[in-house]
């Protein structure tokens, strides 16, 4: 009995050993593998997932080391993959950031690949020296080239002083055929959940630019297991959640003791300093691809921040996730309403895009929308500390081949990028609410001419103002405006401009549709939502004097001492003339879409 307690005793030993050899394996060590002791032929091991959680070694060599491969003093390791499964699959979008170990140190992360359509699994690894820089840079920014370059024992989950300098757009989504033999990112897996395949036709284009290779997936359960990351799991990046789900995955390089996180090997976005939620990922299958194999994914809890954004590595923190901004779409139809919740991250570069995105989304979702149909944007952007940003206007299809629901997204996508690129603050938005109403038919018509009853005119007149306006495919009819002379007219030729809100803002108030110098962002909010419908039919009269914009301001009929002041200045923000002023509008609401223009003249008397 003795005897067969020892042997129990061994073998639990024995077992402990290997668990604890095990997870040094996976990246646990307390040292990393130097880049000069890096030598053609050199045996080591890389950790990723094929399927489920499960964390598995795959066997590699080392085929050379490429020196300022990436630009200066920015080397790679090149390796082969080897084994069965890295035969069939080869390199595989989502391997970016598997750890690889020689003689048990951390070396890297596998992070980019060779070609396509390659016969070998070939692939090159960012320098763990590199990577953590990342971390190196963000605690101590001011830190000098001497102090990364020092060697450093350091646990598995330590990054190097990430680079400033993006990769170029051109180089990181060089991932189709005929790119040529060159070392690119291995894709990021986007993962998305409710996205209908017609919101990625209309925004691949877009989408395509951030070098990544859309995937089918979809939202794991969270689990209290999610948090408890090592080296070869999965993360993700949440762009948008809720209804519709987007994220990017890619493998865990380290995780620090302090719950700091290094993946990746290349930058996601190359934003820099970023704040943006960070998720456990789950690998559901790895597709096998001669062009591009990638993983399956799916995105589970969020269990932190992603912090740094850099050029040999994404880094993050464990915990509670950063605030993102709620977003509400409504879609009113005649017989039915359905209503969508998502939350978005804020990010000047990718909020404008996500919320057009989701809202296209939205739209064209529902089974009762269908195309020919005209569409009411109303809603409201709520900005902190700001009046909120109006959102109203009416969309009609042409017939060009775009969906009407795309020009509501680009309309909600263009008011967004102007709110982020200004000048004057960050804006911080607090929440957005879209209501879409779909209205079953083509609601458009075109100014096919216009008339008055009488050319001469005397000030305080009233006169009845004709418009021939032609709808798509129906029969022409006449709209009338009556206008009345202001009695303060001066004698002399008047043009009178029948236009559509656009034409009108382009030509009485063209700081409504530009960003020139303002005092601050609450002025540009002012100038956003003073623009003019496009489901009205505008009469405006316009007299030749002096129009002078200053900032956010219209002062028609300038006086010439305000001009003189003007002229003799060499510089004035925001200020501009034009050689007319208004001197009345009308207009008609005409619930439907307006375009075209006809200028009359009126003689007073």
């Amino acid at each position: 009995m003795p005897t067969l307690s020892i042997r129990r005793n061994f073998i639990c030993l024995l077992a402990l050993f290997f668990v604890i050899a095990l997870g040094l394996s996976a990246g646990e060590t307390a040292t990393t593998f130097p880049l000069d002791q890096v030598r053609p032929g050199l045996k080591g091991v890389a950790y990723t997932i094929f399927t489920g959680d499960e964390v598995e070694k795959v066997d590699l060599v080392v085929l050379g080391v490429l020196h300022n491969a990436l630009g200066p003093k920015q080397d790679v390791i090149l390796v082969q993959l080897l084994g069965e499964k890295a035969e069939h699959s080869g390199v595989v979008a989502g391997m970016s950031g598997s750890p690889v170990y020689f003689d048990g140190k951390l070396a890297g992360a596998l992070s980019l690949k060779l070609g396509v359509f390659t016969k070998e699994a070939i692939g090159g690894v960012t320098p763990i020296q590199g990577m953590l820089d990342v971390e190196r840079d963000a605690a101590n920014p001011k830190q000098t080239d001497t102090i990364r370059n020092s060697p450093l024992a350091v646990n598995t989950g330590t990054i190097p002083p990430a680079s400033r300098v993006a990769l170029p757009q051109e180089f990181s989504s060089r991932t189709g055929a005929g790119a040529g033999q060159f070392l690119v990112p291995i894709e990021t897996p986007l993962i998305s959940a409710g996205l209908y395949p017609d919101t990625i036709a209309q925004f691949s284009k877009q989408i395509s630019g951030w070098g990544m290779s859309m995937v089918a997936g979809g939202n794991a359960e969270p689990s209290p297991e999610d948090a408890n990351l090592k080296p070869g799991d999965m993360v993700g990046v949440e762009l948008i959640r809720g209804d519709l789900s987007i994220a990017p995955g890619c493998t865990v390089t380290a995780v620090e003791s302090d719950g700091t996180v290094l993946a990746c090997g290349h930058p996601i976005f190359s934003f820099g300093s970023v704040s943006m939620p960070m998720t456990r990922g789950h690998v559901v299958t790895t597709l096998a691809s001669a062009m591009a194999s990638t993983k399956i994914m799916t995105s589970g809890a969020t269990i932190g921040t992603l912090t740094q954004d850099r050029t040999t590595a994404i880094m993050g923190k464990l915990g509670a996730g950063p605030p993102m901004i709620p977003v509400d779409v409504t879609l009113a139809m005649p017989n039915i309403e359905k209503k969508f919740h998502f939350e978005v991250i804020e990010s000047p570069q990718l909020t404008p895009l996500l919320v057009a995105l989701a809202t296209y989304n939205g739209i064209t979702g529902s089974p009762a929308y269908g195309e020919g149909w005209t569409l009411r944007l109303d809603g409201d952007i709520e900005l902190k500390g700001h009046t909120p940003v109006h959102l109203e206007n009416l969309f009609a299809p042409n017939d060009a081949p775009i969906p009407s629901g795309f020009f509501v997204a680009n309309e909600v996508q263009g008011i967004f990028a102007r709110i982020y690129s200004n000048p004057y603050e960050r804006a911080h938005v607090d929440g957005v609410h879209i209501k879409v109403t779909a209205l079953a038919e083509r609601r458009w018509s075109m100014i096919d001419n216009a008339w008055t009853e009488k050319s001469e005119v005397t000030p305080g007149e009233t006169v009845a103002v004709k418009v021939l306006l032609r709808p798509y495919r129906g029969e022409p009819f006449i709209q009338e405006i009556p206008i009345t002379i202001p009695p303060q007219t001066a004698r002399g030729t008047l043009q009178l401009l029948i236009s559509d809100g656009e034409t009108l803002d382009r030509t009485v108030d063209p700081m409504a549709t530009m960003q020139g110098p303002l005092p601050g962002l609450e002025e540009l909010i002012r100038l956003i939502n003073r623009g003019r419908q496009n489901d009205c039919l505008y009469a405006t009269l316009l007299q030749p004097t002096t129009t002078l914009l200053v900032e956010d301001k219209v002062m028609p009929n300038a006086p010439s001492s305000e001009i003189n002041v003007l002229d003799q200045r060499q510089s004035v923000g925001g200020a501009r003339l034009l050689h007319q002023s208004l001197a009345g509008s009308w207009f008609a609401e005409m619930h439907q879409v307006i375009t075209g223009e006809r200028t009359l003249t009126i003689i007073v008397k």
